[in-house]
Parts: C-alpha cells; structure tokens; sequence
C-alpha cells in the first residue's frame, strides 16, 4: 500500500499521524456516552473507489467502511469476514467461499456477483486500476490487464448467491492473505453505475458493507467521519457510534491537547519521542513499511546509468538521518524489504537478505560513481528537483537528503514540499525528478514490495526496469511458488539485485511513536496492510 499512501497497501504520507480524541475530563464522560472517537490524520483523504485507491489513508478508511471475504486480526491473523468458510483445492489452484448473508447500508444484499464485478472491474484495462497486479495470479488476469482478454474470463465465478469460486493460474501460498486487503473487496455495480465518474470521490457517492460508513466527505475537506452501520452483519459486536477524522499536521499542537485530556492518543514528532520514550503512556507502532527515493530515468536519462543511481544511495548516511534527524523509532533500511515481516525457518528475510555495501554510507564512492555518471552522460552538473510531502517529516527528510545529495560534485537539489494528494499525483504522472515515497505491505511476504518493481507495474513510477529481477519475481510468483524453500531463495536474490543495482534506493523502515491513554481500549493494530481496525475500539469512560 502507498504509504505516500498501502494500503496496502502498497502509500502513506509521511509520518502520518494517528490521533484519537476525547475532549477534556468532562468530555470524555461525554465520549464514553456517545461513543465517538476523534482521529487525526497528517494529509486528507484522497478516494474511496475500491479498485483505484492505493494510498494508506483511503486504506485505513476503506478497511473500516467496507468489508471482503477475509480481514485481518491481531498479529495479520486471518479471520472469517464476508465469508463464513472456505476450502482449497489439493493442487492450491481453486478457492471456494461460502458467502454469509449480509447486506449494504442501502439495504441490498451483498452478494457473490458484487464480488465477480468487483474483481473485474479493477482488473479491466478501462479501469487502470495500479492494484491490477496483486490479482496477476488469477486465471486470464495478466492477459485481461494486457487488453487481451475480456474481464467476463477472469477465474472468478459465482456458483450461487452465496458462493464464490476462484480459479488460479498457479498456485499462490499468501492468495487468502491478498483477498483480505481493500482491492478484493466487493463492489455494489448499481452504485457504481449511478455514481459513474463520481463514485468513491464523496461519502455519499459510495455504498458500504463493513462496520462503518463514511460520512462528511466532500473529496477536498479536511475531515470526515465514520458511523457504525447498522446494516453490517456483525453490528451488535461494533462499540462505537463514530469515528471522526481530523486533518492535522502540526505535532506540538496535539500534543498540547493530549496534555490537557483533549486527546486520547497521539503520534509523536521525533524530537517528542526523545522526550516521552519512557513515560508509561508511550507505545512504539512499528511497521512493515519501507521509505525510499524513486529516480526518474523517464525524464532524467542519467538515471538509466547505474553508476549515478549507486552514487545517489552511497552519499547518504541512513544511520545518521533516523538517529539524529527523525529519531522516532525508525530504523535505517537493510534493502528493499522490511524486517520482521517475512520469516523461513526462523530466519527473517530482509537479514538474509542484507548486504552492507548496497546501503552504506561512503562519500568517497559516491562522488567517484557521480563524476564517472556525468562524465558518460556528457553532463559537468545537473539541476534536480526533490519531491516530497509537505508534512514536517517530510520536510526534514528532503532538507536532510538536499544537504547529503548536493556533496555529489556539479548536483544542485531544489526541494519541493507538496499536499500529499498533489504529492501522489504527481508521482503517479511521472512528474518529478527525484521523489521520497513508501510502501507498507499489503500482506505479511516479499513480494509485496518486489513485485512493485517488475515489469509493466503502473506503481513502478520511476520506470527502473532488470529483466533478471524480473525473471526472479516470476520464478517466486509462478515456477516456484509451491516450494517454499526455493520462493524464498528467488526473492532474495531479487531483493539483493535491486539493491545493488539501485533500481530505488531504500532510506529507512518506519515506526511511530505515540501516547495513548489508558481509557482507549480495543483498537487493532496490524503492520500490514491498511494496518487499523476500531470496529472493537471503545473508550472506558
């Protein structure tokens, strides 16, 4: 999920901040009676189309609203959602779910067609939907997002009302892991239909199913709120009547208001995390997310030369910039893929992964490889603009890479700090130099992140491109994806091969520090994927 954003995964925007409000002591009596809980955000929600949403706003907001045939738990444990039951064939190709009867907050019945329409409809080349990928695994669905293929052949059927089949291409270990984010979602295609262009960009342009729905929303506003759907199969286990949503940047503000017992929870600013790491309040989030730079060899050729790519990751001291710039809990990148995501027998991936060399720190080798770069671009300098949210995280990364970047002999850095919608767009167009984005994982595996890189992936907005990396993501995906032993080995030769090629060049793994009060109970935590739940949140008093 963008972290720019995945959701899921996928984009977030930079150190996006998780406030849950009460006001005051009286007005906490007044929460616990009403049942609402305040949420702040650091940049605004930019969609609600299921099947066109990557960021991990419209994620967290989506996996509250909206609901699919599985949804992830406490530690990304699976659980029963739409779908009561399933089965899997013996060959791991054909996955059955058994539909309960549920309903949309219009009032229709969800159905196994809504999620036929749905799965369709993302896949479908009209669409242009950069989530297609994650269904590549389907029967047809490379060649339906190719224009070979009409959506009607994609493997997915329904055999009843009630019941769904999906019909794989290959077998997939994490398929019931991927139907569990936001894409696989269904979708209600008379809603669709009616709203047209229009549907998902307001709250009431959008029909919901899950334990929320969204109301408020405007497309541009800096707030909006969910209210418990009472049409939602499990509504009596739903605590809360609302959880609204603030758009807030500033963290010494909210800390204030946290102070005060205005705020329940906050999100700390590195130089608050100093301060507070030891109160008992303090909770540190980590999470499987990776913030790195994008290169654009679309619009700045000298890209396409590895020597300038290595030059840009080698001039950058990691260790310096999360100990003392950010200095919340956020760890300098080991590659591509984040740790403590992936295990095989006990051993984390992204450490068997780890080659020092790739990630280090060394100036000296940086500014050889960036004279050698100029010198066979026929370049004596260069001008390059580095983009980046407008949050103060954001802020504090590109004045910290501009100063490390513009050591490279003959390189001038302007920074550009932008709304984190105008930011995505941006990215998104291929309309940047250099850009500071993220991903956190959809799902608890590699190629959560390394299939983003491989070819024809519309995320892949710096259009680096390997055809051994490629052929490594497809023996992971395809030719090896029932022996796990060998899986794994294929993606960490991928990891290792972006990583030395400098395909991105990865900065550090995100964790947020936070204060949460005592009286905030129940809501769940999970480091992939659209990563919050609060439809078992509740406040004590």
């Amino acid at each position: 999920m963008n972290l720019h954003s995945s959701w899921k995964l996928g984009t977030v925007a930079l150190a996006s901040v998780a406030l849950l409000a009460a006001c005051g002591s009286k007005a906490a009596d007044n929460k616990a009676k009403d049942k609402t809980i305040n949420v702040a955000e650091a940049s605004n929600l930019p969609s609600m189309d299921i099947s066109k949403a990557t960021d991990v706003v419209s994620g967290k907001t989506l996996n509250n609203t909206n609901e699919g045939l599985l949804k992830f738990g406490k530690n990304s444990s699976l659980h029963p959602a739409v779908a009561k039951s399933w089965t899997v064939s013996k060959d791991g190709k054909t996955y059955t779910y058994k539909l309960r009867q549920s309903k949309w907050s219009n009032g229709d019945p969800v159905t196994a067609q809504d999620f036929v329409y749905s799965w369709r409809r993302t896949v479908s080349p009209k669409t242009a939907s950069q989530y297609a990928y994650l269904f590549d695994s389907i029967e047809n669905a490379k060649s339906i997002s190719s224009g070979k293929m009409a959506p009607s052949t994609l493997g997915i059927k329904a055999l009843d009302k009630y019941t769904v089949q999906v019909k794989l291409a290959h077998a997939q270990s994490y398929f019931n892991e991927l139907v569990a984010n936001p894409e696989f979602y269904p979708q209600n295609q008379r809603v669709v239909e009616k709203y047209g262009k229009q549907y998902g960009t307001t709250s009431s342009a959008m029909v919901y199913n899950g334990p929320f729905k969204l109301t408020g929303w405007t497309g541009t506003n800096d707030t909006w709120t969910m209210v418990k759907n009472k049409s939602y199969w499990n509504a009596k286990s739903v605590k809360l009547n609302k959880v609204k949503f603030w758009t807030v940047k500033d963290n010494q503000t909210a800390l204030s208001q946290y102070q005060t017992g205005k705020l329940d929870t906050m999100t700390l600013s590195s130089t608050q995390v100093k301060q507070y790491k030891n109160n008992p309040d303090y909770v540190l989030r980590p999470t499987a997310s990776t913030f790195y730079i994008e290169m654009n060899e679309k619009k700045d050729p000298i890209f396409k030369n590895v020597k300038a790519r290595q030059a840009i990751s080698a001039a950058i001291d990691r260790d310096q910039f999360v100990n003392k710039v950010l200095a919340d809990g956020s760890t300098a990148a080991k590659g591509l893929v984040p740790t403590k995501m992936q295990y095989q027998d006990g051993k984390d991936f992204a450490s068997v992964a780890y080659q020092s060399g790739t990630v280090s720190y060394d100036l000296t080798k940086a500014k050889k490889l960036w004279q050698e770069a100029l010198k066979e671009s026929g370049q004596s300098s260069l001008s390059l603009n580095l983009l980046s949210d407008d949050t103060p995280a954001g802020k504090l990364t590109t004045e910290f890479l501009q100063d490390q970047l513009q050591k490279l002999p003959g390189l001038k850095i302007t920074n550009q700090n932008l709304p984190f919608k105008t930011r995505l767009a941006r990215s998104e167009e291929g309309n940047f130099d250099l850009v500071v984005t993220a991903w956190g994982a959809d799902y608890p595996d590699a190629s959560s992140f390394l299939d983003l890189f491989a070819k024809g992936n519309s995320l892949n907005n710096g259009k680096w491109s390997n055809s051994e990396y490629d052929d490594l993501v497809n023996k992971a995906d395809v030719t090896d994806a029932t022996d796990k032993k060998a899986r794994f080995n294929d993606m960490v030769q991928a990891d290792q091969l972006i990583n030395q090629q400098a395909g991105v060049v990865p900065l550090y793994q995100q964790a947020n520090g936070q204060l949460v009060k005592s009286n905030v109970k129940g809501i769940i935590y999970f480091p992939t994927g659209a990563q919050w739940d609060y439809s078992q949140a509740y406040l004590t008093k």
